[in-house]
């Protein structure tokens, strides 16, 4: 027969939920400790935010969550009850008070309506909020463009330079051709009608 182990006080055998055979052969007893988590030496409290604790953080969300736990609770107290309200209201004049009070109801849900859709719209924001590399690529394509825009101007006004200066410079062949004069001092008819027959065939072409 094994031999059992006996209580100190009582020198009778261990019964009860803590005994098994581990215990019964030297193993663990019910008051070992439980492992405890490593912490660094340096560290006082739980951690930061970005490590995944942040001590702070919980101690002010903890705060202001019982903060808000009371507004609600003076509120609760501040509002009297519909039922009170409506004995209060005369007779005549009850149909006034609860078509205003409608109105209030009303424009009380098109307020949390407002907040609820500007909460999810900074939601959306907060999603939709680039990274560096997707703001660096967008800089990059914005510069290409603007680069792009530029070459285009710049070509598009060396072309009207060029084509005034030929203007320019058919005009003076003209003009240079036009002045000259007989020998007499009269202009030189046989160049003018060499000219308007230029200008002739020109248009015909």
């Amino acid at each position: 027969m094994a031999h059992l182990k006996q209580n100190a006080k009582t020198k009778g055998p261990i019964k009860g939920k803590y005994f098994n055979n581990k215990f019964a052969h030297g193993g663990l007893t019910h008051n070992a400790k439980t492992k405890r988590k490593w912490v660094p030496e340096n560290k006082v409290f739980d951690g930061s935010l970005k490590e995944g604790q942040g001590f702070a953080f919980k101690r002010k969300e903890k705060i202001k969550h019982e903060y808000n736990k009371l507004l609600r609770k003076e509120r609760k107290k501040m509002q009297p009850s519909p039922i009170q309200l409506e004995e209060e209201y005369a007779e005549h004049l009850r149909h006034l008070y609860l078509a205003e009070k409608e109105r209030l109801d009303e424009e009380e849900q098109e307020k949390k309506k407002k907040r609820c859709k500007g909460k999810a719209t900074s939601f959306i924001q907060r999603k939709q909020k680039m990274s560096s590399y997707q703001k660096t690529r967008q800089e990059y394509e914005r510069i290409n463009e603007e680069r792009a825009r530029k070459r285009e101007e710049f070509l598009k006004d060396k072309a009207q330079r060029e084509e005034a200066l030929k203007k320019y410079e058919k005009k003076m062949a003209t003009y240079q051709l036009l002045k000259r004069k007989t020998k007499k001092g009269q202009p030189n008819l046989n160049l003018h009608m060499e000219l308007l027959l230029q200008k002739i065939q020109a248009q015909r072409k």
